[in-house]
């Protein structure tokens, strides 16, 4: 189906280019959301007469955008989530908490605009792009640790996850420790005999 688009839409094209994409695209998405007009010649000139309102609204909602992306950038949310030793959570990070986190913060954010390939399944600090406008991007940092107190650890750098290599070394450290106990126990029993 040719469709005429209302606004730009990412990977499909700009404001006013005529695409053709598949019908259950424009009839589930692009038509419902007013993104697009079906490309006929009532709606091409509909549309030619709709374009200076509809570019000088584009232009509003981008100003206004941008002004909310320059206080949002930089934002940081911390998610506080379960996770095992070794770092990985017991549930996962999805846009929907990062959109309550947003929200919770003072901006407005629907889950829709949060971009996020995959859930979150690890502890640590995660770039997130948010699409405020189909023409403006801000990224976001999303801390995901188990406490408050690790969020900030987190912050400053450190890694409060433990390996299984970290936690070998720690088991060896700790044979090591035992083993010279011993050592010193044994010289010990061998002194109060003598």
């Amino acid at each position: 189906m040719d469709v005429i688009l209302l606004e730009r839409v990412a990977k499909l094209g700009q404001m006013g280019d005529v695409v053709k994409v598949r019908d259950g695209y424009a009839r589930n998405f692009l038509l419902p959301k007013n993104k697009a007009l079906r490309a006929t010649k009532e709606n091409r000139a509909r549309f030619d007469n709709m374009k200076v309102e509809l570019e000088a609204r584009n232009l509003e909602r981008r100003q206004e955008a941008q002004a909310v992306a320059e206080k949002m950038a930089g934002q940081v949310v911390v998610m506080i989530r379960q996770a095992s030793e070794s770092g990985h959570l017991y549930g996962s990070v999805s846009t929907r908490d990062i959109a309550e986190g947003l929200t919770t913060a003072g901006f407005a954010v629907d889950r829709q605009q949060v971009v996020l390939n995959h859930p979150i399944k690890a502890l640590g600090l995660v770039e997130v792009p948010v699409t405020l406008h189909p023409e403006v991007e801000v990224t976001v940092r999303v801390n995901v640790a188990r406490s408050a107190e690790e969020a900030e650890r987190q912050e400053r750098g450190e890694d409060v996850r433990t390996s299984r290599d970290e936690d070998a070394e720690i088991e060896a450290e700790l044979a090591e420790q035992r083993a010279e106990v011993a050592a010193e126990l044994a010289a010990e029993e061998e002194f109060v005999e003598e």
